[in-house]
């Protein structure tokens, strides 16, 4: 089923032009939002609820950069579960405060068989692979098999932009 076609106003639009690269980093960043499209922080508010609700945005939150913060090891744990278990144990591992994101994705058989992946951060390999030894233990006899694929670059990711 095809999500249902969202469209924004001038003010909407203005406000996801200001917010697309980030939140302002000042005390209050919805205020400055809405003296630079001429609104009020109330009315910012609403319509970022909005468009969050109806999946024009898909989230606010920090990004953290985390080679910043001293987290040098970065590994993909990719994993293969059984299928009648991936969302509860999607679930459970994205909540995980050492995952920073988990999702399903297929198979490619007879070579790709993971469909569960969970980015992991650590200060080196070692905490990683605790970390996923973590992991390791609440899947239980539900993996089949697993691997870390570690970071050997860092690649700029930004969402879609408008203009």
């Amino acid at each position: 089923m095809q999500p249902e076609s969202v469209q924004l106003d001038k003010l909407d639009r203005q406000i996801v032009l200001a917010t697309q690269e980030g939140l302002p980093l000042v005390l209050q960043p919805y205020h400055a939002v809405a003296d630079q499209v001429g609104s009020t922080p109330e009315e910012v508010i609403e319509r970022l609820g909005r468009m969050l609700d109806s999946g024009v945005i898909r989230r606010i939150g920090a990004v953290p950069n985390h080679y910043a913060l001293g987290y040098s090891a970065n590994g993909m744990t990719v994993w293969d579960v059984a299928d009648e278990y991936i969302d509860e144990l999607g679930e459970r591992i994205g909540q995980l405060e050492s995952v920073s994101h988990c999702y399903q994705r297929p198979r490619y058989l007879p070579d790709w068989p993971y469909n569960l992946f969970a980015m992991v951060h650590g200060h080196d390999r070692a905490e990683v692979e605790q970390k996923a030894q973590e992991i390791a233990e609440l899947i239980g006899s539900a993996c089949r098999a697993h691997e870390i694929l570690y970071s050997t670059r860092i690649l700029k990711k930004t969402g879609l932009r408008i203009t």
